[in-house]
């Protein structure tokens, strides 16, 4: 498992009951996680200290219930900068867990000794589109929802990368992925995070079971003459990691050789130094 262990603003202290108590900075939030799956004594002090809680509904989705935290805050991760607000369906805007896929590209990129161009797709609040920007690419970073790139935006700007390399899309990513292999463009890296559901801007579905192969297959396509690695991350439950690798190993390594490996992510619990599995993820990069 790759465990995101280098954090000093961010940790998990405890879990219990489907529910993961987190630190954040300063403040304290719990909320629900699908995995959690035990029911253990809630020793620890925090667990009567929150500053918000997301509370599930039976009937899906649910609300947050909040102790003086404010609108906004941010929280460091090494050189990086993130501002975190919570929103609906139990979200802060930052999956910290994804740090242990930032230090691995940031090496790549950073021991490539030569221009990397890297393209980001489903890129969220840009997590990965600062990660990789701070190392030294040029980043191109698209995402459907106009809120989640002004948000990314404002984590670039945090980070003092206003400045640097980054094109900013608001486009479907199917479709971009569609006309940027007829513009005939290429990059050296490829991210993706994509969803497990999603509808496109015409009301088109995407189901994950159903569009990763044809997807991956279609992003390989883009990769340069000499491309670097190529990342993707679930978090689809039963989704396996061997699944990753098989579909990567088809798609990727078969044109251009290299290793392909995948896993689970996760983030240390404090209270009993057990790993707590937040997704999964496979890599491959081009031989060394």
């Amino acid at each position: 498992m790759w465990i995101a262990d280098n954090w000093k603003d961010y940790e998990v202290l405890d879990s219990s009951c489907g529910e993961k108590l987190e630190r954040w900075g300063k403040y304290i939030l719990l909320r629900p996680d699908p995995q959690v799956l035990w029911n253990t004594p809630k020793k620890l002090p925090e667990w009567k200290k929150l500053n918000g809680h997301y509370h599930r509904s039976n009937k899906g989705g649910g609300e947050w219930e909040f102790f003086h935290l404010p609108e906004q805050w941010s929280i460091t991760y090494g050189d990086l900068t993130f501002q975190l607000k919570p929103f609906s369906f139990k979200h802060t805007g930052l999956f910290p867990e994804q740090a242990a896929n930032w230090d691995w590209f940031r090496e790549k990129i950073q021991s490539a000794n030569r221009p990397i161009s890297v393209l980001n797709l489903f890129a969220y609040t840009g997590g990965a589109t600062c990660a990789a920007a701070k190392a030294g690419a040029k980043v191109t970073h698209v995402d459907a929802s106009k809120g989640m790139v002004a948000w990314a935006k404002e984590n670039a700007k945090s980070s003092g990368l206003e400045d640097a390399p980054i094109r900013w899309l608001v486009d479907d990513c199917v479709k971009f992925v569609e006309r940027e292999i007829r513009r005939g463009n290429k990059y050296d890296a490829i991210i993706m995070d994509p969803p497990s559901y999603g509808r496109g801007p015409k009301g088109e579905i995407w189901k994950i079971e159903d569009c990763i192969h044809n997807f991956i297959a279609l992003c390989s396509q883009l990769l340069s003459d000499k491309p670097l690695f190529f990342l993707v991350n679930s978090y689809t439950t039963g989704l396996a990691p061997a699944v990753l690798t098989y579909l990567i190993s088809t798609e990727v390594k078969s044109k251009f050789g290299g290793h392909v490996i995948s896993d689970e992510i996760g983030l240390r619990v404090k209270s009993n130094g057990l790993v707590l599995p937040c997704g999964a993820s496979g890599r491959w990069e081009a031989e060394k």
